[in-house]
């Protein structure tokens, strides 16, 4: 006979343990019908996913710089513009000031369109010819 055959339990702790295991039995034969007579219903609502039309910034164009005019005088590189419906290109161009790197592309969150006809524009860097440098345009809807 196999050592963990059914044995005697002799003490009062086995006997609480085995009383508390059988009345657990128990409620659980009887809840268990319980839980077969509720039906409950999941549902779950996707939304249809929504698609937003984007008008990216083109890729820039290669453009000839001339002849240097001179000490002082930078390249401020030609680049991308939204101008009222479209992208406009704006040459690049000498400048008597420093002129820095154009600063990476901030990527902003693009929040939920007005409506269904509009469209985003990204977020993009200009030259001030103010002499203040690279501005960043916030990206924006447009219709």
């Amino acid at each position: 006979m196999n050592s963990y055959a059914l044995t005697p339990i002799t003490s009062r702790r086995g006997i609480r343990a085995a009383g508390i295991l059988t009345t657990l039995a128990a409620a659980l034969t009887l809840a268990m019908p319980m839980t077969g007579c509720v039906v409950k219903e999941q549902v779950v609502v996707r939304e249809a996913p929504v698609h937003v039309q984007v008008r990216h910034v083109p890729a820039p164009i290669a453009e000839d710089r001339g002849a240097w005019p001179g000490p002082g005088w930078n390249w401020v590189p030609g680049h991308w513009k939204w101008e009222g419906r479209d992208w406009a290109w704006v040459h690049g161009r000498w400048v008597q000031q420093v002129v820095p790197t154009m600063p990476v592309v901030i990527v902003e969150p693009i929040t939920p369109a007005p409506s269904p006809q509009h469209y985003w524009v990204p977020g993009h860097w200009v030259w001030r010819i103010d002499s203040s440098g690279w501005f960043w345009i916030k990206g924006s809807w447009h219709s």
